[in-house]
C-alpha cells in the first residue's frame, strides 16, 4: 500500500514522468519514467525495480537516443538594503 513519505497521504495515481540525474558532473535526462505520484503533494516515486533499471541504462553501455542543449543559470540571490 502507497504511504507518501513527505505528507503521508495513501492516495496516489501513476503517470510518466521525466527525470534529471547528475553522475559525475554531468546531466542525463530520462524521459517517460513509470512512477508513483501522491495525488496530495505530487510527490514522485519509483519502484525497485523500475531504479535498477535506470541505474543500469545510466552507468550501463546504453546509448541515449538523442541530445540535446541545456541553458544554464547560476541562482544569485538579491542583495538587501540595510
Amino acid at each position: 500500500m502507497f504511504k507518501c513519505h513527505v505528507c503521508a497521504s495513501e492516495e496516489s495515481h501513476t503517470e510518466f514522468v521525466n527525470e534529471i540525474f547528475q553522475i559525475n558532473g554531468k546531466f542525463h535526462l530520462v524521459e517517460k519514467i513509470p512512477a508513483i505520484v501522491c495525488s496530495r503533494c505530487g510527490e514522485e516515486s519509483f519502484s525497485r525495480e523500475t531504479t535498477e533499471q535506470i541505474r543500469v541504462m545510466l552507468h550501463g553501455d546504453a546509448k541515449p537516443i538523442k541530445s540535446i542543449s541545456v541553458d544554464v543559470f547560476a541562482y544569485q540571490p538579491e542583495s538587501k538594503a540595510s
